[in-house]
């Protein structure tokens, strides 16, 4: 097992099977905030902190263990969320900037535009999807 960082192109390829791009809803202040997440098996967590160390980011990874009552038992997983306005538009969108394809491409481009026409998307992340027409990635890329 390597301790380096991982390469973009790796990171990409455990997102496209474990990421998902989203919104976290809070009911307090009627936002949706966006927000990008990987979620594997806690077995993995370090794999989990190797992704967040190689982006250079330092959200902290979460492990829970969420059980329902239904019969099965589930293992305990391990997940990092990206919220953060800056990490958001200077990461994970450039990141996976034209570089996810099928339906985890699809989604990515789904989470841009809907970012933009959310009305409870605060005025700020606006910004990702205006960045994002204008070409601004193209221009401004270092994980291309």
């Amino acid at each position: 097992m390597g301790n380096g960082p991982l390469s973009y192109e790796y990171i990409r390829g455990l997102v496209d099977g474990e990421g998902t791009f989203t919104f976290s809803t809070s009911n307090k202040r009627k936002m949706k905030i966006p927000a990008f997440a990987i979620k594997m098996n806690a077995r993995d967590k370090h794999l989990i902190e190797m992704v967040r160390d190689t982006l250079g980011i330092k959200n902290k990874v979460y492990e829970y263990n969420h059980q329902k009552n239904d019969g099965f038992k589930r293992d305990p997983q391990a997940m990092l969320i990206v919220r953060e306005f800056g990490r958001l538009k200077n990461v994970i969108v450039p990141l996976f900037y034209k570089r996810l394809m099928g339906n985890k491409g699809r989604q990515f481009e789904e989470w841009i535009f809907k970012i933009e026409s959310e009305p409870w998307v605060p005025k700020t992340y606006k910004l990702i999807p205006r960045l994002y027409k204008e070409g601004f990635y193209d221009r401004n890329n270092k994980f291309s």
